[in-house]
């Protein structure tokens, strides 16, 4: 990940402020308001169970309710303790890692923490193992042990990447009264350490988080009340905001919305360079036309990003020509050094050769979204234009879609990603790894091999090369196709302060750094 977070603050108050992320600072009023500050996303929770979900609006939840061994401080790619006194890497092999926990720690119900309830975590995360779980995370985890108050991971193959993965909303530790060990729970409830406690839940519409007295950790700004509303559909966020139904907002507002942003009512705006990237993702499992790599590298061939990001996206996003985005180690331009432009011509060479007939039939799986329908309304156009390709586009709510494509429903499927940690790991392992979290039945030996070499080096800067060589394999093999990477957008009203570190693309989602004005 890029080693700094640039945001620019586009107005607040009619005030031209300094860009950087300490360049402006608004502190509470004394009014002493108590009512919830709202929040709005269309990052929609598909499990309150860490155990249960692999996804952007679950984990904004967690980092709240839960807490991690480690978390990330504001504008820092390095993890630092949190539910732990310390963390250590034990030996020079990097396989065996150990973690102090603090002997404060009280769960919100009012039992204390221990490193059995460490232990259980990762283990019952592990053993459970759903579709949409986060398991995949930590293939060279072998085994957990715990004693006084150290928990220790043993590994099966060096990891530096490890750290940051127990930093990650995977690395949640639950309270083992409360949590089965061997299914997930289901409840609309949570028993967590994290900053602020679930007061109220419900699905799909909103929840009530309120501070935490008990909690104890690397968080030491205490937060208000807030209450997350969740909708299903860009367009209704960027309704909501527009009704003053919500005095804050983070993904995802149309594109349409965002370029046309106007900030003379005091509408304060954060944009921060993102590593949100967006794929669209073959099946590669047999029986789906998309086994046959040649029909995914005509794809490839044929594909426009520019006229998908000035159309659909209003010039929101940027054009991605490889797995790793801009920012990150070892980036490169791996597809526009095949796939330079669109060739329909080498696109019907490609199938020529390799004996098949056209048009091929697909099914095209999205979620439900107006944003996204124009996206795949474009690229099914592209593809079809061609005369190679026939597209079923089918448009499916989000949790049903996660679940659709992990069972291999689709032949092609557009999948919208963001690290789970500030690493190139992230973009290469989960989803072109081994039992990847994309489920298409993807593997490569050689991918794997490069991918076990990556997370040899603590210096991250050595890793460059195999991180490049991974993204030719898959420029070759064509398991997914990048399509364009974004910007992050925060907005909030001038009577909120505190939103311009509400994310910095850690993945943590710091709704404690929100006030009242």
């Amino acid at each position: 990940m890029r080693s700094t977070v640039r945001l620019r603050i586009l107005i607040t108050c009619g005030v031209l402020v300094a860009a950087g992320v300490g360049g402006w600072q608004l502190l509470p009023s004394d009014g002493g308001r108590t009512d919830p500050i709202s929040v709005g996303t269309t990052d929609e929770v598909t499990s309150l169970d860490p155990a249960g979900a692999y996804d952007a609006g679950s984990w904004a939840m967690y980092s709240n309710v839960f807490q991690s061994l480690l978390t990330f401080k504001p504008g820092f790619t390095t993890p630092v303790p949190d539910a732990a006194e310390s963390c250590k890497f034990v030996g020079t092999k990097l396989t065996t890692y150990q973690c102090t926990l603090r002997d404060d720690l009280t769960f919100s119900n009012g039992r204390k923490v221990t490193v059995e309830d460490v232990k259980y975590s990762f283990e019952r995360m592990l053993r459970i193992k759903t579709d949409v779980g986060p398991q995949a995370l930590f293939p060279t985890l072998q085994r957990v042990s715990a004693e006084g108050r150290t928990v220790t991971f043993h590994l099966s193959g060096r990891d530096a990447t490890f750290p940051l993965k127990v930093a990650t909303g995977a690395g949640s530790i639950v309270d083992r009264d409360h949590y089965p060990a061997d299914r997930l729970r289901t409840d609309p409830a949570v028993d967590g350490s994290g900053p602020y406690v679930l007061k109220e839940y419900k699905p799909g519409g909103s929840a009530l988080l309120e501070p935490n007295p008990k909690y104890r950790g690397a968080v030491t700004k205490g937060g208000g009340p807030v209450r997350v509303k969740y909708f299903a559909q860009s367009e209704d966020l960027a309704k909501a905001w527009k009704s003053k139904d919500v005095q804050v907002t983070h993904r995802q507002l149309p594109p349409g919305f965002v370029a046309d942003l106007d900030t003379k009512d005091g509408t304060r705006v954060t944009e921060a360079e993102s590593a949100e990237i967006r794929n669209l993702n073959f099946n590669v499992r047999p029986g789906s036309p998309m086994a046959d790599k040649a029909v995914r590298q005509a794809v490839a061939a044929v594909l426009d990003r520019p006229a998908i990001t000035t159309g659909a996206y209003k010039g929101t996003v940027e054009p991605l020509y490889s797995l790793i985005p801009q920012g990150f180690v070892g980036h490169s331009t791996a597809f526009y050094d095949v796939y330079p432009a669109p060739n329909p011509k080498k696109a019907k060479q490609l199938l020529a050769d390799a004996g098949i007939t056209t048009p091929v039939k697909f099914t095209f799986g999205y979620r439900a979204d107006a944003t996204y329908g124009a996206e795949t309304a474009e690229i099914k156009r592209q593809l079809e234009e061609t005369g190679l390709f026939q597209v079923e586009a089918v448009e499916v709510k989000w949790t049903e879609f996660q679940k659709a494509y992990a069972k291999g429903t689709y032949d092609a499927y557009t999948v919208g990603w963001l690290p789970d940690f500030p690493d190139s790991d992230s973009f290469t392992a989960p989803l072109v790894g081994t039992g990847n979290t994309l489920h298409n039945g993807f593997s490569s030996k050689r991918i794997d091999t490069l991918i076990a070499s990556t997370q040899q080096f603590s210096d991250r800067s050595r890793a460059t090369s195999d991180f490049k060589d991974i993204q030719s394999e898959v420029a070759a093999e064509v398991p997914l196709v990048p399509l364009w990477q974004k910007k992050d957008y925060v907005l909030s009203t001038e009577e909120v302060a505190g939103s311009q570190y509400l994310t910095d693309g850690t993945g943590v989602w710091r709704l404690w750094e929100l006030s009242w004005i």
